[in-house]
């Protein structure tokens, strides 16, 4: 009975842990700068925009990059396995990279481009070639560096909602950006880096990577171990904005999180070094980021809790009663994290599908013994874009 009692603990912390993290929030107060004043020299910037097979995004990511608030820039575009023969930009600030073989990884990709790097450059920036920029996203990032970091992640706003799919896509991570990046950050930890939206030194970038090969999905999570491990802290910004686009229909929602899920279960281990080490240095920064590493996705919390909860209709109502109370702290910290990123009103018309979309979920969970060879990266497919990808296909 003890051993079912600590299996119920295990998962059922999670579904209290966004409001205690909320409620902390809110009395730790939003991150100070130490010195409001930024520093009048542009830093100098390396944005990296990794695309891999399909190019049909390059033109919009890239017209979003030239309209920055920014001077001081160079843009390597790597197109991995791309036809690059109608690739051509008038802005000799973007320069086009195609690779002689395929790379297949988003890390290959990056130092693909680092080591033709036209000049020696301070920091790098990662951009997904279906992403857009702020105008204003260098100089948002360069308030968090101005006050010493070396790690800073973004925050990845949703550029199309046309479907039920990618507005729940987008409440996703509304959820996630708030609680694993601005409420981390503010209490004394590090955000968790997202893939893209995120920009190191690239001294740092390389001292993590360099002597690494990874493969698949889930290379921010290698790189956050290593800058955590190391002693960092990955500042997070909600001003420094790149519009990412969501899933929108199943299918490319199955094969998409039956990658992310993978990397969950590859790397998920990262939380216990990084949380004993945490307790041995006496790091608050290791100690809170492990705990959430070892956090399992959203779907499987949720499900594993519900049969929990089930299951002790038949052994203790006490048990039940609090598993209930569990829930309604989940719905309460999950609705909180939506309101404080003001979502766009179908996002909340959305919600009724959240069953359906677990539902997806639990097939991409079947698939994530082949998950890295579905596809390197995800294909998307919308309304706009649809007879563009025909041309290209």
């Amino acid at each position: 009975m003890n051993v079912w009692i600590v299996l119920q603990v295990l998962i059922g912390y999670n579904l209290v842990l966004p409001l205690v993290l909320y409620v902390l929030h809110l009395i730790s107060g939003q991150y100070k700068f130490k010195n409001k004043a930024v520093s009048k020299e542009e830093a100098d910037y390396a944005i990296i925009v990794t695309a891999y097979e399909q190019t049909y995004m390059l033109k919009a990511v890239t017209d979003s990059i030239v309209k920055l608030k920014y001077d001081n820039y160079l843009v390597y575009i790597v197109a991995d396995k791309c036809d690059i023969t109608n690739l051509k930009f008038d802005d000799k600030r973007i320069i086009v990279l195609r690779p002689e073989e395929t790379l297949g990884s988003n890390t290959r990709s990056h130092f693909y481009a680092i080591n033709r790097f036209q000049r020696n450059h301070e920091r790098l920036t990662i951009i997904d070639s279906d992403n857009l920029v702020d105008p204003q996203y260098l100089t948002e990032l360069n308030k968090l560096f101005d006050e010493g970091f070396i790690a800073v992640q973004g925050l990845r706003k949703a550029k199309n909602m046309d479907t039920t799919v990618a507005c729940l896509d987008a409440a996703r991570d509304m959820y996630y950006h708030f609680y694993d990046g601005e409420a981390l950050f503010d209490l004394g930890s590090s955000a968790t880096l997202a893939g893209s939206g995120m920009a190191f030194t690239t001294e740092l970038y390389k001292e993590c990577l360099e002597k690494l090969d990874i493969t698949g999905a889930g290379f921010d999570k290698v790189l956050q171990n290593e800058i955590v491990g190391r002693g960092y802290r990955i500042a997070f910004t909600n001003k420094a904005v790149v519009y990412d686009e969501k899933t929108s229909n199943s299918d490319q929602l199955v094969k998409q999180r039956a990658r992310w899920i993978n990397t969950w279960f590859r790397y998920f281990k990262f939380g216990f070094s990084i949380m004993g080490s945490g307790i041995v240095k006496f790091s608050w920064n290791r100690i809170l980021f492990g705990i959430i590493l070892l956090r399992p996705p959203l779907f499987i919390f949720l499900l594993l809790s519900l049969m929990f909860a089930a299951a002790n209709i038949f052994i203790s109502m006490t048990a039940v009663v609090i598993w209930a109370g569990a829930f309604l702290c989940f719905v309460v910290g999950f609705l909180l994290a939506l309101v404080h990123s003001k979502p766009d009103p179908k996002v909340w018309a959305s919600l009724v599908g959240i069953p359906k979309f677990i539902f997806y979920q639990v097939l991409s969970l079947m698939k994530i013994r082949k998950a890295n060879k579905i596809s390197v990266a995800t294909t998307h497919y919308h309304a706009q874009d649809i007879d563009e990808v025909k041309k290209e296909s």
